[in-house]
């Protein structure tokens, strides 16, 4: 099965690509807003029509649209993954008609895939009631498997000595991420240091929030590092955190990048008690879930599990069996098997 993958310059796949794969990129001039996705959708249609492909394969909502037209022009099949609930994300809330207009996009083309993949259980059930569809097939964004080679770069960075407990917060500084909640838990945590392994709009904010609480001195910024390094940098931490904030049914329903990657680096994880969050993390026993919109929970929380070493070990010891389910070689089954599938047919 030979692959051709259209992208953005610096996207990627999430598919186990068999062999035989070439790439092109389409080039974007608009950045954001309606003449973004117009621009989208006539550049990456124009793009699949040069391919002679018997099956075309929307990655997200943005590209449904140019795909399943492709597919209709060149009597071809095409499939949708739908990476996010892309019509309730933080970006539709408080706009009726841009969650509309998604809404009905997502309706328009998803009735005539003959594949459909999501993230989170959750997601798939809202689908299958908004849209009348059987579920579509679950396929997590989880990390291929590999030892972990645990790095002394955060340590190094800062300064820190190897008994140092590092709460660590993995991915962009954006709104209603729970960075903030976060910064002001610090203040009812003892003998640990809080690390933001990213970037984002929101780190003056935060910065000027550690000042104002008096954390400033345990509150550290440190810019991205190369995927490939990222599980062995985080796994130098003592406990992994993702607070997401219950503003929209996308963030009620998902199951971030960073919680996986925090189970293959082997942290114990406190996490926002959102439904799939809450589920992955109390079924697998890996650490513990809050409220994450209230601060003095999350570090009292937080506080908890540094204290009980005990507990931390156990927790610890469970993410080697949730590897053993959470991995992009078992997870990227379903995906092949059902592309596999159209294609034989």
């Amino acid at each position: 099965m030979a692959v051709h993958i259209l992208s953005l310059p610096g996207e990627s796949s999430r598919a186990v690509l068999p062999t035989n794969v070439s790439e092109s990129t389409v080039e974007i001039r608009h950045s954001r807003g309606p003449a973004f996705f117009r621009e989208i959708r006539h550049k990456f249609l124009g793009a699949a029509l040069q391919i002679n492909a018997r099956h075309f394969h929307a990655s997200d909502l943005y590209v449904l649209g140019s795909m399943a037209s492709a597919a209709g022009r060149k009597g071809a099949t095409y499939s949708y993954d739908a990476r996010e609930c892309y019509p309730h994300v933080p970006s539709t809330v408080g706009r009726p008609w841009i969650r509309w207009y998604w809404q009905m996009t997502e309706h328009r083309f998803i009735r005539g895939a003959s594949a459909r993949f999501t993230v989170s259980e959750s997601i798939a059930n809202h689908m299958a009631r908004a849209y009348d569809i059987p579920p579509p097939t679950l396929v997590l964004n989880v990390p291929p498997a590999r030892p972990i080679n645990t790095s002394s770069f955060l340590r190094d960075q800062l300064g820190l000595s190897a008994e140092t407990n590092i709460v660590l917060h993995l991915g962009q500084l954006k709104k209603d991420r729970g960075c903030d909640i976060l910064v002001k838990a610090m203040t009812r945590v003892r003998d640990a240091h809080l690390v933001f392994l990213g970037s984002g709009p929101e780190k003056e904010h935060l910065e000027q929030i550690s000042r104002s609480s008096n954390t400033k001195d345990r509150v550290h910024f440190i810019p991205p590092v190369s995927p490939d390094l990222v599980l062995d940098v985080a796994s130098a931490a003592t406990i992994g955190t993702t607070l997401l904030q219950d503003t929209c049914l996308n963030h009620r329903y998902a199951l971030p990048n960073k919680l996986f990657e925090y189970v293959a680096a082997g942290l114990p994880i406190l996490a926002s008690d959102l439904t799939e969050l809450k589920k992955v993390i109390t079924s697998y026993g890996l650490g513990q879930v809050v409220d994450g919109s209230d601060f003095r929970a999350a570090g009292d929380a937080l506080d908890f599990m540094l204290s009980d070493q005990q507990q931390l070990e156990t927790w610890k010891h469970n993410t080697k069996i949730a590897r053993e389910t959470f991995h992009w070689e078992k997870a990227s089954q379903p995906f092949l098997a059902e592309l596999q599938s159209l294609m034989a047919s």
